[in-house]
């Protein structure tokens, strides 16, 4: 069976390519994924569906070149954290975004169970206003 790591890895290799089928790939039915509070996509959204809906589809129309850069990964054995920086362009005011962001993942049974966003919600709010 793949690692944590392995797994979290390549979604992240994937998210860098935009392919969101191979993003969900290993993520399970009833995953948990929560955005932070304050976040435009904030609560939490079960299942690939809605994490696809409620968060991938958000923000990718409401923002140009929204993406995640990924600095480093945390190997915790079931849960991994990524920390890199979130950038983006907000569509209706024009201004643009960089905010430093923490991913905590926990996998278990070879799919990711659980992700939770950590990130500064106001460096967000100031592009949306």
């Amino acid at each position: 069976m793949r690692t944590a790591l392995q797994i979290i890895t390549d979604h992240y290799a994937a998210s860098d390519r935009k392919d969101i089928a191979a993003m969900m790939a290993e993520v399970a039915p009833d995953v948990q994924w929560t955005e932070m509070a304050g976040f435009p996509c904030a609560g939490t959204h079960v299942g690939p569906a809605q994490v696809i809906e409620k968060v991938f589809k958000v923000l990718g129309s409401a923002w140009d070149g929204y993406g995640f850069k990924l600095e480093t990964l945390i190997d915790g054995g079931d849960r991994v954290v990524g920390v890199g920086d979130y950038r983006g362009t907000y569509r209706q005011t024009g201004k643009a975004m960089h905010a430093r962001v923490v991913h905590v993942w926990q996998v278990e049974g070879g799919l990711v169970r659980r992700f939770e966003q950590f990130t500064d919600t106001l460096l967000v709010a100031q592009a949306m206003q």
